[in-house]
């Protein structure tokens, strides 16, 4: 893109009051980005008011920084880009869209790939949660999408601390693509955390914002990134969520696009089950594997691998331990209450099983029984 029309492209982004849906009208009605500021204030005054046309005519301050911040960014790496809507690396499935974004910034190796390949809907498929899930849920979030991208599966979420992440690291421990669509400009990874895992996204799939460059963390951007995580996918699954989850608003926001939304259940006792199963009362459909989703949404299913029985490869005699534990989170005082065995043992037994990978210690005392993955 010469610099001229991004420096147009940027400007439409700043102008004060022009959303996306008014951006569109004025593109469809003067062809392109650089016709909308070649225009007399009479011919923008036929598409709005007084207050649109001082937007149009008066450049934002803040451009000349921007564009050089943009400029700079696009020059410091390969792969990257600024894709203004109906461009070539711009998501087709994203048109399909209520609210469309009007430029987005994309930094990756799936760049490189045919951008129909690249973001084909079919391909993709969106996995989201708790920030602070419990050690099965995040768990699940990464057996789930190892086993989708072994199917062929694109994993989208949104490189958020819990789910997400471990949504994201399944789908390259199983060889595939994932795409984080962030609430940050791509000059910057939040949480830093994740600094890490955004190089190995980036290595091998897409990181997509439509925050400018220089755009830190605020909470407003986090909603409203999540309607391109559904946007972009088939489908919605949600691993654990809270009823006050953002993940929610993603799974809202499918089901209005029109899409699949799923849920894995959990413990009634778990306020991080509470949203899952809040969503399956409304019509999610419950997932209790991978196969589930992939024949929902009729893909062809290879072989998926077999998971362990519950007791499966457990040390010998602590199938009856496993049993007492149960899947619900459990204090050491109950455990002792159920097993009648003495603190040392008890310690022991908990310890042997956690160095195997069947318990999980939580902070507080507290200990959660894993699942096979």
């Amino acid at each position: 893109m010469e610099r001229a029309e991004l420096k147009a492209w940027l400007r439409l982004t700043l102008s004060p009051g022009v959303g996306n849906d008014t951006a569109r009208k004025l593109l469809a009605a003067f062809g392109s980005v650089e016709a909308v500021f070649e225009q007399s204030k009479a011919a923008l005054r036929q598409l709005g008011s007084d207050k649109l046309v001082s937007a149009i005519t008066t450049e934002p301050s803040k451009l000349a920084d921007l564009l050089q911040a943009t400029v700079d960014w696009l020059a410091a790496g390969d792969n990257r880009a600024v894709a203004p809507i109906g461009s070539a690396h711009y998501p087709a499935a994203l048109l399909n869209m209520e609210d469309p974004p009007l430029v987005l910034y994309m930094m990756g190796s799936q760049l490189n790939r045919a951008p129909q390949a690249t973001h084909n809907i079919v391909f993709n498929l969106a996995i989201v949660g708790s920030r602070n899930p419990t050690p099965q849920g995040e768990e699940n979030a990464r057996q789930f999408a190892k086993a989708f991208a072994e199917q062929g599966l694109c994993i989208v979420s949104g490189l958020a601390l819990g789910v997400d992440g471990a949504a994201h690291d399944g789908a390259l421990l199983g060889g595939g693509q994932t795409m984080a669509v962030v609430g940050t400009g791509l000059d910057r990874v939040y949480p830093k955390k994740h600094l890490a895992l955004a190089h190995r996204i980036a290595a091998s799939g897409l990181i997509i914002s439509e925050f400018p460059i220089g755009t830190p963390p605020m909470n407003a951007n986090f909603p409203q990134r999540n309607r391109i995580i559904s946007g972009l996918s088939v489908g919605t699954l949600v691993v654990e969520a809270a009823l006050q989850s953002g993940s929610l608003i993603t799974a809202r926001l499918a089901s209005e696009q029109g899409k699949d939304v799923f849920a894995i259940p959990g413990s009634i006792h778990s306020p991080q089950s509470r949203g899952c199963h809040y969503l399956i009362k409304q019509g999610a459909k419950l997932v209790e594997t991978a196969q589930d989703v992939m024949e929902e949404l009729k893909m062809p299913v290879s072989q998926f691998t077999a998971s362990r029985d519950d007791n499966d490869e457990a040390p010998k005699g602590d199938a009856s331990f496993l049993s007492a534990l149960g899947f619900d989170i459990v204090s050491l005082d109950a455990l002792q209450a159920r097993t009648g065995l003495p603190t040392p043992e008890l310690q022991a037994r908990l310890l042997e099983l956690e160095l195997d990978g069947f318990v999980r210690r939580l902070p507080g005392g507290l200990f959660q029984r894993m699942a096979a993955g």
